[in-house]
């Protein structure tokens, strides 16, 4: 079994990362298809698309909670099931699997319950109007049915890249985009169905994602697999992996908070056309969140199994590379978007108040989009070390004391124009966050390789 999955020790570190990160990359780039694609639809139904478009934009801090429990069991139980791999404990990284799944299945039980009866109060919170209410309602009445397929695609899909097998990880996402781009215009504008029809494309799409995922690991390909005995939840192996993940979790989570924020500041100074812009932002800021995750999900098994290993060396070449990559990635994006700002919000809408609306309030939004290489490289980083409490630290100083007061507190600063202050918070919590997570990085990093040379 060793010399099976040993060449994430031997492999030449540039190679394996371009094996393992190409298929990453392109599974999250197909995820950002799979997440836009029915904004992109909904945008331009006609007549009603820019109302629609706000109404299941409200829907995003629900459906963001969703994939942040996914990331809570398995970005932290993935890069544990990696380490006990390079330390040649196969029988612990199939029980992390095993409690893994039976966990996501908990939550995603409880998850429908809540979502079923208390997505219109939830919504009404969130930043809907009584024009997008109706829109958002419906979209989630839906949505919340198959939660338990988003929770085990995302949650499990982790498990399965984490042993080396990014090309089956990119399969399981692309199974899913392919039919819900395909079933999206059908439901939408084919059987007129509306948002109602984007919401059971998506599902659908979850579901036949997920078969693939758990057929996956209950054959015979996979080094771990998920058996019965291995399903019964002990506190020893889970709380380690919900202490890990905690901190991709707050991330996450912390885009619902945030956008909850974000919207109701926005619906006060802005109205419905402010709150449709920002789901437009959001929409792009994942043209550089995704991917960049995608190269971290690429390197996150190369750096947990050598960390496991105690090689150093081949821990510090790869984030290096990880680094470079993505600072080049988020510094060509970057550039685009400030370039041609206009083309990135017309994929969305084909509203001419709300294309020009939006083609502004780009620029002032994603003003520090060049950083993210840096913070997305040492975070994830810090997550396939197994270092819990930084990772959580750097999640919560970007969102919780930096950006949440000044969505607030900028607006009654810059009284003349309150709602591009509000955009204006986004870029100035970045660029603190990014310069705290290099510092709390550089230190953190040689304490890890420190550690775990002196054991």
């Amino acid at each position: 079994m060793k010399n099976e999955k040993d060449f994430l020790g031997t492999e030449p570190v540039g190679r394996l990362l371009l094996k393992l990160a190409l298929p990453t990359v392109a599974a999250q780039l197909i995820n950002m298809l799979y997440n836009i694609v029915d904004r992109m639809y909904i945008g331009h139904i006609p007549k009603t698309g820019a109302l629609a478009l706000t109404g299941v934009g409200v829907c995003m801090p629900l459906i963001m909670i969703v994939a942040a429990f996914a990331a809570l069991v398995g970005s932290g139980g993935a890069p544990r099931a990696s380490i006990f791999m390079g330390q040649n404990d196969n029988e612990s990284a199939e029980k992390t699997l095993g409690n893994c799944f039976t966990l996501q299945i908990m939550i995603s039980v409880i998850l429908t319950i809540i979502l079923l009866l208390g997505n219109r109060t939830f919504l009404l919170a969130f930043g809907a109007s009584k024009n997008t209410i109706e829109y958002g309602v419906s979209y989630m009445n839906i949505y919340a049915v198959g939660t338990i397929f988003v929770q085990l695609t995302l949650g499990m899909n982790t498990f399965i890249t984490a042993q080396g097998f990014a090309k089956t990880g990119m399969l399981s996402v692309l199974i899913g985009a392919v039919f819900n781009i395909i079933l999206d215009p059908i439901f939408i504008f084919g059987l007129g169905m509306g948002v109602q029809g984007a919401a059971l494309a998506t599902i659908i799409s979850q579901a036949a994602s997920c078969v693939w995922v758990l057929l996956f690991l209950f054959g015979k390909k996979s080094f771990l697999k998920i058996k019965k005995h291995n399903l019964r939840l002990q506190p020893k192996i889970i709380l380690p992996c919900l202490a890990l993940g905690l901190s991709v979790f707050i991330m996450q989570a912390s885009e619902s908070i945030i956008s909850v924020c974000f919207n109701s500041s926005l619906l006060k100074y802005g109205g419905d056309i402010a709150v449709g812009a920002m789901t437009i932002l959001t929409s792009v800021m994942q043209f550089a969140m995704l991917p960049l995750q995608g190269l971290g999900q690429g390197a996150q098994p190369i750096i947990s199994y050598n960390y496991g290993a105690k090689n150093v060396e081949r821990v510090k070449s790869a984030f290096k590379l990880l680094l470079k990559v993505s600072l080049c990635y988020s510094t060509l994006l970057w550039t685009c978007v400030m370039l041609f700002p206009k083309i990135f919000a017309g994929m969305f809408t084909s509203d001419k108040t709300l294309l020009n609306f939006t083609g502004n309030a780009l620029r002032i939004y994603l003003a520090c989009l060049l950083l993210f290489g840096i913070q997305l490289a040492c975070q994830m980083t810090f997550t396939s070390l197994g270092r819990a409490k930084a990772s959580i630290v750097v999640a919560v100083m970007r969102k919780f004391v930096l950006l949440i007061p000044l969505i607030y507190i900028l607006p009654q600063i810059f009284r003349s124009n309150q709602t591009q202050a509000v955009y204006l918070a986004e870029p100035i919590a970045d660029f603190f966050a990014v310069t705290f997570t290099a510092i709390l990085f550089t230190v953190q990093f040689k304490k890890a390789l420190a550690e775990v040379t002196s054991r």
